[in-house]
This record gives structure tokens, C-alpha cells and sequence, in this order.
């Protein structure tokens, strides 16, 4: 790997995220109050939110933006499908299948904010509705789960035979789509996108002190915060398996180098290319296992919500980040 690049992905939020994992396993008693870690997550979401609302108010929603929104929502969907398939080659549960491969279909708001605040460092500029797009995946991937579970059910219903450990408790869809669209963290970032869109200049320039001077400090907390919550799960892992643990960290490479390709093919710009391909490769361990628990009962939480945010998570902070990056400057002779 290109010594210039991890030096430029050495920054102080990245190894406050190192310095949580550290102190978590030699035991230290450094904990971040529930409170905060609350109020830096509703932060991140807000400040991400307004930049890409006040970004796209400057530049408005071009061909180019939707071309991008349109392959984020196909890409959205078809993660999961793909990936079930491949899931449930190997697990016995298909309910867990189906539930892994939703989060693995949405994303992950921190990565995509760890991702921005490289592309910032190295130079390279991105359009604001790559914040639309994260937004956007979220919904495909919480519709695939419903579908996949559903379709889980009824083959159980046909051939009893087939039925999973424990009885199927299916919730009502309306109860399901009212948790899905009301998530509190799902609603921040859209609220604040609307918010950054609706003020324009001006209020980049009013929240320019909060949502700017302060937000490398207040990522460096909340990705010590999320050091610990990683290094905690670790001990999780042995629950997880060799064949799961493979997965979350192959999938998101195989996710990531077809993202690049269809990037490449409708002409994305280097830095849509990059963060397109840093949501494409990402797993959801907040809104899809939020939703997953009323959707899909019959998974287990300790998967899912393990593998995304211990195994992906991780995974592509280190290595993702500085590997996607490089795949894409080759291609665009960056």
C-alpha cells in the first residue's frame, strides 16, 4: 500500500478509533457515558446532514446526481440478494441469512464520515447528494429484508420440513414500515439534509462553527467511542464462526469492486466513485438491525449486529478505506 496514503489515513480520528480498541483489551476502565455516545452519533448525522444539504443547494440535482442516486438505490436492493444466495449456501438458518444480508445491502453513516474527512485531506472533492445517497440506501435494504423473511416463511409454510428452531413470528408490515421510517437516527440525517438544503449558504455559514471548526474533534471522540463498542464485541466472535467472519470481510472487497465498476461505466466523478464505493462496501449495525429485530424475530442479534460492527466495520476502516481509494486513483489515473 502507497505510504503517502496510510500516512494520510494516520489521522487523529482514526487512531482514537485504534486507541479505543486498545484500552478496551488491556481492560482499561475509560467509558464514554450512554449520553454522549448518543449525542456524538446525532451530531455526526446532523453535520454530515447539513453539509450535504448546503452542498446540494449550491449545485442542485444534476444528471450526474441522479445517475448516482438511481445506481445507489439498484445497488441498494441487489446487495442483499446476492447475497443471501451466498449465505444461505452455508447457514442453516435462513432467517439469518436473510437478515445478514439486508445489513450488508445499507450502510454505514460513520465509515461514509471517516471516508469524507479522508477525501477532504487528500484533496479531492465529492457532490453533496452523496449524503442523498446514503440516506436512500438504507430504505431498499430494510424492503429486502421484509421480502426475504417473508419468502423464508413461506417456504417453511409449504414444507414444514424446512422450518427453523422456534416458532416464525412475523410482525405486521405496517408495524414494520412505521420502525423502518421513523428510526430517530434515519430522521436526523434526513431532517438535517432537508435543513442544509432549504437554508443554502446562509446557514453553512451560521452552523459553519458547530457543524465545521469542531467536527474533527467530535468525530475523534465518537470513533474512540466506537473503538470500545468494536473491541467489546470481540469476545462475540467465536459465536460468529470462521465461514461469517470470512464474509464480512470478503464481501465488502466483492461489493466495493463492483461498485468501482459501474462507477467507471456511467462516468462518476473520482470522489462520487469513492464514497459510492465506501456505501456500496459498508454494513448497517444501527437502522437495519434496529429494523431487522421487528422484521426478521427469528435471526440472531449476535450475528448481524456482530458481524457488521465488529468484522466490516473495522475491516474497513483499516484496510477499506486506503484499499478503495487506490483502486479507484489507478482507474481514473488519479
Amino acid at each position: 500500500m502507497d505510504a503517502n496514503l496510510l500516512t494520510n489515513l494516520m489521522t487523529p480520528p482514526i487512531l482514537f478509533f485504534f486507541l479505543g480498541v486498545f484500552v478496551r483489551l488491556i481492560g482499561s476502565n475509560l467509558e464514554i457515558p450512554p449520553a454522549l455516545t448518543k449525542f456524538f452519533s446525532l451530531y455526526m448525522l446532523m453535520a454530515i446532514g447539513i453539509k450535504g444539504g448546503t452542498a446540494m443547494a449550491e449545485s442542485g440535482l444534476s444528471p450526474e446526481a441522479m445517475t448516482v442516486l438511481g445506481a445507489a438505490l439498484l445497488m441498494s436492493a441487489l446487495v442483499p440478494l446476492y447475497s443471501y444466495q451466498i449465505l444461505r449456501i452455508r447457514l442453516k438458518n435462513l432467517y439469518d441469512a436473510a437478515a445478514i444480508a439486508s445489513s450488508y445491502g445499507s450502510v454505514s453513516a460513520v465509515t461514509f464520515i471517516a471516508a469524507s474527512s479522508f477525501l477532504l485531506k487528500m484533496g479531492v472533492d465529492h457532490g453533496g447528494y452523496m449524503v442523498v445517497a446514503l440516506v436512500l440506501m438504507e430504505s431498499p435494504a430494510i424492503v429486502m429484508a421484509v421480502l426475504l423473511a417473508t419468502m423464508v416463511r413461506s417456504k417453511e409454510a409449504q414444507d414444514p420440513s424446512t422450518q427453523t428452531q422456534g416458532k416464525s413470528r412475523a410482525l405486521p408490515m405496517k408495524k414494520i414500515l412505521h420502525e423502518a421510517f421513523t428510526d430517530g437516527t434515519h430522521l436526523m440525517l434526513i431532517g438535517s439534509l432537508v435543513i442544509g438544503a432549504v437554508t443554502g449558504a446562509e446557514g453553512k455559514k451560521v452552523m459553519e462553527p458547530f457543524t465545521g471548526d469542531i467536527f474533527k474533534g467530535m468525530l475523534s471522540f465518537f470513533l474512540l467511542d466506537m473503538g470500545l463498542s468494536v473491541a467489546s464485541r470481540l469476545r462475540e466472535m467465536k459465536d460468529v464462526g470462521v465461514f461469517l467472519v470470512g464474509f464480512g470481510m470478503v464481501m465488502p472487497v466483492l461489493n466495493g469492486t463492483l461498485a468501482l465498476g459501474i462507477a467507471h461505466l456511467l462516468g462518476f466523478s473520482m470522489g462520487d466513485a469513492f464514497l459510492f464505493i465506501i456505501l456500496v462496501a459498508s454494513a448497517s449495525y444501527i437502522a437495519v438491525p434496529a429494523v431487522v429485530r421487528y422484521a426478521i424475530p427469528e435471526a440472531n442479534p449476535s450475528l448481524y449486529f456482530t458481524m457488521a460492527l465488529a468484522v466490516t466495520f473495522p475491516f474497513n476502516i483499516i484496510v477499506g478505506i486506503p484499499l478503495y481509494y487506490k483502486m479507484v486513483t489507478v482507474v481514473w489515473g488519479g
